[in-house]
């Protein structure tokens, strides 16, 4: 594995409780937010994925990546 697919797979946030404590949110208000958009993040099967690095980057305002 390279460093860059290392780099990517440790940003990754799986599950809407994992997104939640980075972001100090409940699950509900994580849930909610991914799935109006509010958030960045996909669905992935029944989980969402989300970077932890674009999450902070919407919370911060320095969002490219599409989510508003």
């Amino acid at each position: 594995m390279s460093s860059t697919e290392s780099d990517t797979s440790d940003d990754l946030l799986w599950g809407v409780r994992e997104i939640g404590k980075a972001i100090r949110r409940s699950d509900r208000q994580v849930y909610h937010l991914l799935a109006r958009g509010l958030l960045p993040g996909r669905k992935v099967g029944a989980s969402w994925v989300a970077s932890h690095r674009k999450l902070l980057a919407a919370l911060m305002g320095d969002d490219e990546s599409g989510a508003s």
